[in-house]
C-alpha cells in the first residue's frame, strides 16, 4: 500500500482522523454561520451592515480573550470529549435561533453566545491534537488542521453563498445546525476518554482555577522560544489586520475593481497560507521553529511594503506571499507549545495562547482602521514600516540566534513540599510554601 505524505500520516491514527473530520465539518458550519450573518445583517441594517459585522467581530475577539484561558484550565481537568460535545450542542441550539432574528441587538446577543462556546472549543481541540497523536504524527497533524482551516477560509464563503442562494438566507442556519450535530456524533463516538490523566481527581476551588489560568500565561512568557514566537505573532497580526481590513478599500476604491477581483485577492492570501501549511506538514521537522517564525514575520511584513504601488496581478502575488508568512508564524508556534510543554498542562497553555494571539488582533484592528481612514493610498507602506521597526526591536531584544541552541525539555507541573525539592519558583499569593502545592518547572532532556 502506498504510504501517505507526511502531512497526511496523522490520518492513519483513527482517533485523530475522526477528530479532524469533526473539525472540518465544524469549519463548514462556521462558514455558513458568518455568510448567513453577513446576509442577515444586510437584510436588517442595509448600508450599516458593515458596522453591525464589525461589532460582531469585536464581541467575538472579546469572548476569545476573556474565556480561552478558562477553557484551557478546564480542558486539563475534565474529559475533553464531553467538553467539545457540550460546546457543539450549545452552538447547534444557538444557530437555530438565527432564522427568527428580527432585531440587530439579537444578532449581537447570538454572536456573543456562539463565541463564548467557540472560545471553549477551539483551544480544547488544539490541545487535544498532541494528546492523541504520536511525536512522529504531531507536526503533520497540526499542519493538516491549519491547511484545512485556511482552505475552507478560501472555499467556505463561496460554498456557503451558493447554498444560501439555493435554500435562502434564513434556512442556511438550520443546515448550519446539522453540521454541528454531525460533528457532535463523530466526537461522542470516540472510544474512551480524552483526558490528560485518566485517574485525576483534583478538587476544584476558585483559587485553584485562578492558579490554572495564571499558569498558562506564565508558561508562555517563561519559555524563551515560545515567548519569542508569541511576540512575533503580534508583528504578524499588525500586517494581517491591515490586509483583512483595508484590502477591500484598496481593490475597489483605489484600483477601481469590483467584488469579484477583491475575492480573488483574498483567495490568493488563503491559498498562500494553505500551501505553506502543506509544506510545513512535509518539511517542518527539517527546520527550526525559530527560523520558520522569523521567516514568516519577515515575509508578511515585507509583502505590504510595495503593495500600494502594484496592480491587481502584483497584489495577488504579494498577498499569496503574505499568506505564506502568516502560516509560517502561526503553525510553528503551535508546534513549539506541543514540543516544549508537557501534555498535562497543554490545555492551559493553548488556552492562554489563544487568548493572547487574539488580543494582538484586537489591538491591530484599530490601527488598521486608522491607517485606512487617514492614509488610504499609503496605508500598506506605512504599516510595513511599523512592522519592520517592531521586528528589528524584537530581534535585538530576544536574540533569536541564541534560541535555536537551547536544550530540549518540557514545562510540567507537579505537587511537592519544599523539603522534597530545592529548585526555586514563584508562588501565587494564595499559596504557602510550607504546604503541598503545584508549580511550573522546566525539566531538561536527559
Amino acid at each position: 500500500m502506498k504510504q501517505l505524505p507526511h502531512w497526511l500520516q496523522g490520518l492513519n491514527n483513527p482517533i485523530f482522523a475522526r477528530l479532524y473530520l469533526a473539525q472540518t465539518i465544524n469549519l463548514v458550519g462556521d462558514a455558513l454561520t458568518w455568510l448567513g450573518l453577513a446576509l442577515l445583517a444586510f437584510e436588517l441594517a442595509g448600508a450599516q451592515a458593515g458596522t453591525v459585522l464589525a461589532g460582531a467581530l469585536t464581541l467575538r475577539v472579546t469572548a476569545f480573550v476573556i474565556l480561552s484561558p478558562i477553557a484551557g484550565a478546564i480542558a486539563d481537568r475534565v474529559d475533553r470529549k464531553w467538553l467539545m460535545v457540550t460546546t457543539h450542542l450549545a452552538r447547534m441550539a444557538i444557530v437555530c435561533l438565527l432564522p427568527f432574528v428580527t432585531q440587530i441587538w439579537q444578532i449581537y446577543a447570538i454572536v456573543l453566545s456562539l463565541n463564548v462556546f467557540y472560545a471553549f472549543f477551539a483551544p480544547t481541540y488544539t490541545a487535544t491534537i498532541p494528546l492523541v497523536t504520536t511525536e512522529a504524527e504531531r507536526s503533520g497533524a497540526i499542519a493538516l488542521s491549519s491547511a484545512t482551516y485556511q482552505l475552507l477560509g478560501v472555499l467556505g464563503p463561496g460554498l456557503a453563498g451558493s447554498i444560501a442562494a439555493f435554500i435562502g438566507t434564513r434556512q442556511v442556519f438550520f443546515l448550519d445546525g446539522i453540521t454541528f450535530l454531525i460533528a457532535t456524533i463523530l466526537i461522542v463516538t470516540l472510544p474512551g476518554q480524552l483526558m490528560v490523566n485518566q485517574h485525576q481527581q483534583t478538587a476544584r476551588t476558585v483559587n485553584r482555577t485562578l492558579e490554572d489560568i495564571r499558569l498558562g500565561t506564565v508558561c508562555l512568557f517563561l519559555d524563551p522560544p515560545i515567548r519569542y514566537a508569541l511576540v512575533l505573532q503580534l508583528v504578524a497580526a499588525i500586517a494581517g489586520a491591515e490586509i483583512l481590513v483595508n484590502t477591500v478599500g484598496y481593490v475597489q476604491g483605489v484600483l477601481q475593481f469590483g467584488k469579484i477581483e477583491y475575492g480573488w485577492v483574498m483567495a490568493a492570501f488563503g491559498i498562500g497560507a494553505t500551501i505553506a501549511s502543506i509544506g510545513l506538514g512535509n518539511f517542518s521537522q527539517k527546520f527550526s521553529p525559530i527560523l520558520l517564525t522569523s521567516m514568516g514575520t519577515v515575509l508578511i511584513t515585507l509583502a505590504l511594503l510595495p503593495a500600494n504601488l502594484v496592480n491587481l496581478g502584483g497584489l495577488l502575488v504579494l498577498w499569496a506571499i503574505a499568506g505564506i508568512g502568516q502560516t509560517l508564524v502561526n503553525v510553528p508556534t503551535q508546534t513549539l507549545i506541543a514540543d516544549r510543554v508537557a501534555v498535562e498542562v497543554q490545555g492551559r497553555v493553548y488556552g492562554a495562547h489563544f487568548a493572547w494571539s487574539h488580543l494582538w488582533w484586537a489591538l491591530a484592528y484599530p490601527l488598521a482602521g486608522w491607517m485606512g481612514s487617514n492614509s488610504p493610498t499609503h496605508n500598506f507602506f506605512y504599516t510595513s514600516l511599523i512592522g519592520a521597526g517592531l521586528l528589528v526591536l524584537v530581534y535585538l531584544a530576544f536574540k533569536p540566534w541564541k534560541l535555536t541552541d537551547l536544550p530540549g525539555g518540557l514545562w510540567h507541573e507537579h505537587e511537592h513540599l519544599h523539603d522534597e525539592e530545592q529548585h526555586s519558583h514563584a508562588h501565587s499569593p494564595n499559596l504557602t510554601t510550607q504546604s503541598p502545592h503545584h508549580h511550573l518547572h522546566f525539566h531538561p532532556e536527559g
